[in-house]
């Protein structure tokens, strides 16, 4: 008996894109949301932050307060900005900073010694201690930052609303 072989439908370049925009769009959503969820206790509770910031042990407690101030504002509205998409480059490019930064925080943390919580998303002291899990897990966040800032896609997004909206091109 001959075999037919099976029709599959031709992958088109329409199909490409779509997949690469849900592609995207999966990125994006984790990245916000994680970096939504990091800055909720930090702006809740600065002062706990500022000590979080002072067990790294590289900056006075001045420097601390106004990091801890303005830091997880800057998380949320990127995180926000990267889950409606709007501005998203230039958030993926804050994450990014911010990300590396406090990747090499931690490093620096690791190589004096340091045995303390990372201040990411609780100020439970025993929770979430830095080391090379950490690490590893800010890789997998830069990776992120960098595939939505040089996506072309914005398919998902308010930036593709608004532009498709105002170009009359349903």
């Amino acid at each position: 008996m001959e075999r037919t072989p099976v029709m599959e439908r031709p992958t088109t370049e329409a199909d490409g894109w779509l997949l690469i925009s849900l592609l995207v769009l999966i990125v994006r959503i984790a990245l916000g949301i994680t970096f939504v969820v990091a800055s909720i206790d930090k702006i809740a509770d600065p002062g706990a932050f500022a000590q979080s910031i002072l067990n790294y042990k590289l900056v006075s407690l001045d420097v601390a307060l106004v990091i801890a101030t303005v830091l997880p504002w800057l998380e949320l509205l990127c995180g926000l900005g990267i889950l409606a998409g709007v501005l998203i480059r230039g958030s993926a490019l804050l994450l990014f900073v911010m990300l590396v930064v406090f990747t090499a925080l931690v490093v620096s943390a690791l190589a004096r010694g340091l045995d303390i919580s990372c201040g990411c998303f609780t100020w439970d002291p025993t929770a979430d201690r830095i080391g090379l899990w950490k690490i590893g897990e800010n890789a997998l966040l830069v990776l992120g930052s960098v595939i939505i800032f040089y996506a072309k896609s914005t398919r998902f997004s308010l930036e593709h609303y608004f532009r498709v909206s105002s170009s009359g091109t349903g």
